[in-house]
């Protein structure tokens, strides 16, 4: 262990209470990404590209959270709406001019079952994308474009499956140009971000992942983002500490937030000094949302409130994306080392996945 390295941030340590290895995961995810690059580009079509009005993505938790990458990179790219779904059902302006991708990494997923059985009664064209499951049986007995993901990890974990497998799918029907060489770009920032920055091999005093997660250690974490390309960073992030940490975090967007939030920092003032705001930044956003950005840390450092700025990394937008969810996923990492967890089980998804297998 280094000089001055927290005891409970040691590899050691950290291998102690990692019994699943989610570290092997984290460490593994620029490979990850390249492997749903080659996935997707092997992928077999099973239906004509068309004149479709609208993109739909269906789906919960990690699996989800992909589409939210999508939808959000591809904002002003896109010239047709994409829209991501999480509930049992689907949007009324689902119809057979609509493409619809149902991922559940699982393939059980019981609202995305219920929303893939929807779209199939809708007309809509599917593409489902799961590691097995009923999904995978549906799909296959409806002959339906099915694509494949590995088994055996956290859904969470299969972020890179199911944000660049769509993204490539959507350039090969000829939706957006192909995004292949920003994906590999974006693996190589990846890597380095990761081995000079995140790993628990770097040094605590040249870790931000690690000095993070001490300063959000027993602390109530709000998390902000600006909005269109980075707002769903903040969520990927508030979740990861949910599960991962297995702590609570709040997160929200600018501009949005200065027209209701920000208001709100007023009371309890007593408590502030149990908050600690990380504010996810980066150079290409709005200057007038950057603006916003300084002038609410400046209000809230004069209400004591700690403020935390992570700068994303890299020079293309999709690898400035990556850099902060990569990161984000780290301090979740050390962040529940720091309370003595390990990161990978759900227990209580698990549990209320039970009650309600009994009442279905």
């Amino acid at each position: 262990m280094k000089s001055g390295e927290k005891q409970s941030l040691a590899l050691g340590n950290l291998k102690k209470l990692d019994k699943s290895n989610m570290l092997d995961l984290l460490l593994d995810f620029p490979n990850q990404c390249l492997a749903a690059l080659n996935i997707a580009e092997r992928a077999k079509i099973l239906f004509e590209a068309k004149d479709f009005s609208k993109i739909v993505f269906t789906g919960l938790g990690g699996s989800a959270i992909g589409s939210d990458l999508v939808r959000s990179y591809l904002y002003f790219e896109s010239k047709i709406p994409i829209v991501v779904s999480r509930d049992y059902e689907i949007p009324a302006f689902v119809d057979s001019s609509t493409l619809v991708f149902v991922a559940s990494y699982s393939g059980n997923t019981e609202e995305t079952l219920c929303a893939y059985k929807e779209a199939r009664i809708r007309g809509a064209t599917i593409i489902a994308v799961s590691s097995g499951g009923k999904l995978k049986e549906l799909a296959q007995g409806d002959n339906i474009t099915f694509i494949g993901l590995p088994q055996g990890i956290p859904p969470r974990c299969a972020f890179g499956y199911q944000s660049i497998i769509p993204l490539v799918i959507l350039g090969k029907l000829g939706f957006i140009k192909d995004h292949g060489a920003y994906i590999n770009q974006a693996i190589k920032v990846l890597e380095e971000l990761r081995d000079s920055t995140l790993s628990p091999k770097v040094a605590q005093k040249d870790n931000i992942a690690k000095t993070v997660a001490i300063k959000l250690h027993n602390k109530f974490t709000v998390i902000y983002s600006p909005s269109v390309h980075f707002d769903f960073c903040s969520i990927r992030m508030r979740a990861q500490i949910a599960e991962n940490s297995k702590a609570l975090a709040s997160s929200h967007v600018f501009p949005e937030m200065n027209h209701n939030e920000i208001v709100g920092w007023v009371s309890p003032r007593k408590l502030f000094k149990d908050f600690v705001v990380v504010m996810l930044r980066d150079k290409g956003v709005h200057p007038r949302v950057s603006l916003r950005m300084d002038i609410t840390r400046d209000i809230l450092k004069k209400e004591s409130v700690r403020v935390i700025e992570i700068w994303s990394q890299g020079d293309g937008l999709l690898s400035r994306i990556f850099s902060l969810v990569y990161t984000g996923d780290f301090i979740s990492y050390y962040l529940a080392a720091l309370y003595g967890i390990d990161p990978t089980p759900v227990e209580r998804v698990t549990y209320l996945k039970s009650k309600l297998a009994k009442n279905a």
